[in-house]
Order: C-alpha cells, then structure tokens, then sequence
C-alpha cells in the first residue's frame, strides 16, 4: 500500500490548492480591513476639521461645551460602529475559515475511509480486531472534530449576541447623556 507518484502529486496539488484559497481568503479580508480603516480615517478628518471650524465660531464657554457636548455622540457612535464592522468581518473571516477546514476533514476523512477500505480488502485473514480498532478510531475523530466545531459555532453565537447586546446599551447610554446635556442647556437658557 505505497504511495504511487501520481498519487502523491495529487495530493500535493491538492494542498497547494487549498493554502491557496485560504491565502486568497485572508487576503480579502485585509483588504476589506483596509477599506474600513481608510473610511473611517477620511470620515475622522472631515469631523475633525468640521469640529474644528465649529469650535472657531464659539463666544463664550457655553457654546463651548454645548459643542464639546454635540460631538461626544457621534464619536461613540462611530466607535460602536466600527467595532460592529470589525468583529462581522473577524466573524466572516472565521466562517470562511471553518468551512474550508470542514471541508478539507470531509475530503481527508473519505480518503481516510478508502485508504481503510482498500486495506481491509487485502488485509490477511485474522486481522478483524486491528480493522474494527483504525474504523473505530476514524469515527472517533470524525465525532471529536463535529463536537469542537459545533461547540465554536456556539461560542460565536455567544460572542455575537454579547457584542449586540454591549452595542445597543452603550448607544442607548450616550443617547440618553446626550439628551441630558441637552435638557441641562434648555433650562440654563430659559433661566437668562
């Protein structure tokens, strides 16, 4: 039961094949970190220099905080944002990560099962035990690797429902900051 040249080729071809895709994969998903980063670092200048502008027009200290006031907000917001954008394209980049591995364990495991078929059919008379102990051990791997990604597909879930749930609390608190700046500056106008 020797490797044949071809046999190994393939095999080779096959793993190029697959780090290929995967650099491929990660690639993509630099570069759409880049783009991120980018945008959010055009939107930052163009805030910056707007809020820059506005804090020239300022004549006295109350205008000063009603604008330091005005542009806590978006920055939280943005910030909440970007975090959102970065853990989807961390998450995407996962999901694809696990379906190529799936899907490499798959292809393996059916070779694996050839492999031990083909084996079996030539395998001498009396080596049942030895036979039952490699299928036996296949499946246990095939179960292990089933239960561990089951088990990250839960942690992301997790991960996923907390970051949401984080997100909306912390926009809903600089909301409600924002709105009590708000009031506390109508009712020191109103007092003059």
């Amino acid at each position: 039961m020797n490797l044949t040249p071809e046999q190994f080729a393939a095999a080779q071809k096959a793993n190029l094949e697959t780090l290929s895709g995967l650099t491929n994969q990660a690639l993509q998903s630099i570069e759409k970190l880049v783009e991120l980063n980018l945008a959010i670092a055009q939107q930052s200048l163009s805030d910056s220099v707007n809020n820059a502008k506005k804090a020239l027009e300022v004549k006295d200290i109350q205008q000063l905080l009603a604008h330091q006031a005005e542009a806590v907000q978006p920055i939280a917001e943005k910030i909440i944002s970007y975090s959102r954008h970065l853990y989807e394209l961390a998450h995407e980049t996962q999901d694809n990560f696990t379906k190529s591995a799936e899907k490499e364990f798959a292809e393996g495991q059916k070779k694996m099962n050839a492999l031990v078929e083909e084996w079996t059919s030539n395998a001498p008379a009396g080596s049942d035990v030895a036979v039952q102990a490699i299928k036996q051990a296949i499946a246990s791997a095939s179960n292990v690797f089933q239960t561990s990604q089951k088990a990250v597909k839960h942690a992301v879930e997790v991960a996923q429902t907390n970051m949401n749930t984080a997100a909306d609390a912390a926009t809903k608190a600089t909301g409600s900051s924002t709105k009590g700046s708000k009031t506390s500056k109508a009712s020191k106008a109103s007092k003059k």
